[in-house]
């Protein structure tokens, strides 16, 4: 087996572990899941803002992204095909939603929002910062691509259960 198909088989057993413990902490019920999230992202109140509308048991942003979105713009990632950076679409509490690809829900119309905050769902994460997400690359990307422009912070988002001691990494990886 060559050295990038066994990091394939490596990460694709991480995710599988890391969902399983994700879908026990979703459906264990927490009373306010965003607190922390709020109380990290306060300091960049106005600063333009992605977030995420969460599926498959992803952590809730909501709370804090409405909380954000009194301050400053909030957007919500419109997925493209395959190999591209994500873009993102303007979110406000009770906008209009539509389906999209993979399922995910993008407001059914509005300006693209450039994030200089993102808040990035996770799979799974370790220590030093490392994560994995579905596989697609799609996070990666658009961290590189806004990270060339300028300053960007990401904060990884995701229930405690869902950390790792340490994952199969590649030099693409954000």
């Amino acid at each position: 087996m060559s050295g990038q198909a066994m990091l394939a088989e490596q990460k694709a057993a991480a995710r599988a572990a890391a969902l399983a413990r994700r879908a026990e902490a979703a459906g264990a019920g927490h009373p306010d899941p965003s607190a922390h999230l709020r109380a990290v992202l306060a300091p960049h109140r106005g600063r333009p803002l992605a977030g995420f509308l969460p599926m498959r048991g992803e952590i809730d942003p909501v709370p804090a992204m409405a909380e954000a979105a009194r301050h400053g713009p909030v957007g919500v990632p419109v997925t493209p095909r395959r190999g591209l950076p994500l873009t993102f679409r303007a979110w406000s509490p009770g906008c209009a939603l539509v389906t999209e690809r993979f399922g995910t829900l993008v407001p059914a119309e509005g300006p693209e929002v450039v994030p200089e905050v993102l808040i990035v769902p996770l799979v799974a994460f370790d220590r030093r910062g490392g994560r994995l997400g579905y596989g697609g690359g799609f996070y990666d990307r658009t961290l590189a691509a806004l990270r060339a422009r300028g300053p960007v912070l990401a904060v990884g988002y995701a229930w405690a259960v869902q950390e790792a001691d340490a994952l199969p990494l590649e030099a693409t990886d954000e």
